[in-house]
């Protein structure tokens, strides 16, 4: 993963890195001596936005795994979503290095980093999931691009996981645009997915993932939409008739540090650090898939939900409806968003042979 990290040497982690020896490393114990360092108990703290079951809790058990594998002196302590607050507290305790790990999902971190958004994008990576997946584990301009971005807001990219593809939920069958028409739907924070969904012809509305169920029960939101395991982990199911599969957009959330912390752990660490995100990708990869296929088997031992996948020509007229969201993104994200946009469509292309 070496040449997948692009660490901000700014002034403003001249100072924080100080900060890194006493508090990102709680029992990250450093010293001015690296070999040292690495020697002393560690404890690294790893904040997830999801509860446990789901893809980043399976991330986070293998990463725990092979790091402390690999360092008997290294304990990862993983904390499911809500146990150390919101998603915007736990990137928030990355930058201040009271936190080690993390993931931060595009939706929620794409309010500061646009560039991010271009994952909310619908209909922008390939309905074949192989082709998707060079470009979430390796695409050499995507993470250099994106690097660059995150670094500038204090964070360390590490890396970019796909949970699997993203399924809307309601309680009316949903098979083209003018479907939308007037359904509240749950949109995570960001100008670009509102703008979507306003495209479609819904009416987007603003609320936290904790308050998802309580929503759709009282009435507040018609519809929303999330990977298949969070619909069964969440017990989405319960309280919605329908779940329509378009394979529009995929749940993408990305492994974030702080440079600091990065920088500040002894070379060893540092390589070991750079090896076991290597090796997650293609195991997350698998694992998101049989993940998110056993969800949608349990969801129908349990319901009586009924299921609907779009066919190619459905898929064409939601595709076609949101194509002025790809000139927005542009506008939002600079030339370096553009950048991601074109390099992620070239790959598309590549790989579905056009």
């Amino acid at each position: 993963m070496k040449e997948k990290r692009f660490l901000h040497k700014g002034a403003l982690w001249m100072g924080s890195l100080a900060l890194a020896t006493g508090l990102a490393l709680t029992g990250c114990g450093q010293q001015s001596d690296g070999e040292s360092a690495g020697a002393e108990q560690q404890v690294w703290k790893f904040g997830l936005e999801e509860t446990k079951g789901g893809v980043q809790w399976a991330y986070a058990e293998k990463f725990k795994e092979l790091i402390e594998d690999r360092h008997d002196n290294v304990e990862v302590k993983i904390y499911p979503y809500g146990t150390l607050g919101t998603s915007q507290d736990v990137t928030q305790q990355v930058q201040t290095d009271t936190l080690q790990l993390a993931f931060a999902s595009a939706g929620h971190v794409g309010s500061t980093i646009p560039e991010a958004q271009v994952f909310s994008l619908h209909f922008l990576f390939s309905q074949d999931n192989e082709v998707n997946k060079d470009i979430f584990t390796s695409n050499e301009t995507v993470y250099q691009e994106l690097g660059e971005a995150y670094n500038e807001k204090g964070l360390e990219l590490l890396s970019i996981v796909p949970e699997g593809y993203m399924v809307w939920s309601a309680n009316k069958e949903i098979t083209q645009p003018s479907d939308f028409e007037g359904v509240k739907f749950r949109v995570m924070p960001s100008d670009l997915l509102l703008s979507t969904y306003e495209l479609y012809g819904a009416s987007p509305q603003g609320l936290a993932y904790s308050e998802v169920y309580g929503g759709l029960e009282r009435g507040q939101i018609d519809a929303q939409v999330q990977p298949m395991f969070a619909h069964r982990d969440m017990s989405f199911y319960e309280v919605q008739d329908y779940l329509i599969e378009a394979r529009h957009a995929q749940f993408v959330a990305t492994v974030i540090s702080s440079p600091s912390f990065v920088d500040g752990l002894p070379e060893p660490m540092q390589a070991s650090l750079d090896e076991v995100i290597d090796e997650l990708g293609p195991y997350i990869y698998e694992e998101q898939k049989k993940l998110n296929a056993e969800a949608a088997e349990e969801i129908k031992s349990k319901s009586d939900t009924t299921f609907v996948s779009l066919n190619d020509e459905q898929v064409a007229e939601f595709r076609d409806t949101v194509q002025p969201i790809y000139d927005q993104f542009v506008e939002m994200a600079g030339p370096r968003g553009e950048r991601i946009l074109e390099a992620i469509q070239q790959a598309v292309a590549e790989g579905e042979g056009q």
